[in-house]
């Protein structure tokens, strides 16, 4: 199968890395040439029009790396021409826009995939099938922590949830199986962080998952501890027992005992390109799907409302289920 890259920044290098070294390849897109310059000797085309490409190029899917506003173009030129698409995260920089790129893909049948990657690491699903398998009785609380000093150059204001808390809520919306119901959120920049305009450097969630599960996440991108690696480090608290992820291994409380976890086979370990490429074959809709990702995204949107708000929310209120 055959792809057409848009995008090449820090993130899309990485793909076009990963596309290249699986043949996969047909063309670039990007708008900044001098980012040619990345590609080396390879002569692969590359194009600053994404329609020139599409119209010039044959492709099987396509890979959406640009900046958040600049996703849905890129999501809807893909549409009109019904090609996949594999697109980063977020959906898109507006909540409601998201929403209408997913209703479409739905509503026309064009396969529509989010590149989250957390949930596909390996700890993170033998954690899941722990819980699922009852290792711990029926779930009752989950948590994540996460601190990390990560200030990075990029064209657009850091957001905690936006760039890397959305990847934690997912997990807390993967590892319980249940959607939010309700909501309280506190966003702020402490002291020892930096100044930057528009920044949200940390943020203390409170969640409300059906079942009368409830959900904790606490983060930091200004702190300068010890770093917790990009999952953060995660408690599972259930009726009889307890999961610990901490620097990405699992310990299973039980009855006064505790054992490490070293055994992760039994679970499927296939990474983002292949879950999308696997979902295509097969004519199924893929993990992490626009559709299934949209709940991720509202769950940043509004936390995003709690905090304006300062109370708790419940969530969807005030507009429409996405369908």
């Amino acid at each position: 199968m055959k792809a057409i890259l848009v995008g090449l920044g820090t993130a899309g290098f990485s793909w076009y890395k990963r596309l290249k070294a699986q043949g996969m390849l047909t063309a670039v897109v990007e708008t900044n040439a001098a980012m040619k310059t990345k590609l080396g000797d390879d002569e692969v085309p590359f194009f600053t029009s994404l329609d020139t490409a599409l119209n010039e190029q044959a492709a099987d899917f396509l890979v959406n790396v640009t900046t958040p506003a600049g996703h849905t173009a890129v999501n809807l030129a893909a549409f009109d021409r019904r090609l996949p698409v594999l697109c980063e995260k977020p959906i898109s920089s507006s909540y409601d826009e998201s929403v209408l790129i997913v209703e479409r893909a739905q509503r026309e049948g064009i396969p529509f995939m989010i590149a989250e990657n957390y949930r596909r690491f390996p700890y993170i699903r033998k954690l899941k099938q722990l819980i699922e398998q009852g290792s711990i009785g029926r779930l009752s609380a989950l948590s994540i922590d996460f601190h990390r000093y990560h200030r990075v150059q990029r064209n657009y204001s850091v957001s905690l949830l936006e760039d890397i808390g959305v990847h934690h809520l997912d997990l807390l919306r993967y590892l319980c199986g249940e959607e939010g119901e309700r909501i309280l959120a506190r966003l702020y920049n402490p002291l020892h962080g930096w100044e930057e305009r528009g920044a949200v450097l940390s943020a203390e969630v409170l969640l409300q998952f059906r079942n009368g599960i409830h959900a904790t996440y606490t983060a930091s991108i200004a702190s300068r501890c010890k770093p917790t690696p990009w999952c953060g480090n995660i408690r599972a608290e259930g009726t009889e027992g307890a999961l610990e992820l901490t620097d990405m291994k699992i310990t299973h409380h039980h009855r006064d005992q505790s054992v490490l976890i070293e055994d992760l086979s039994g679970i499927d370990t296939t990474d983002t390109l292949a879950e999308f490429l696997n979902s295509l074959r097969e004519q199924r809709e893929p993990e992490s799907s626009g559709r299934d990702y949209i709940q991720t995204e509202r769950l940043v949107y509004d936390a995003r409302r709690s905090h304006e708000q300062q109370q708790f929310l419940d969530l969807g209120m005030g507009r429409e289920e996405t369908k």
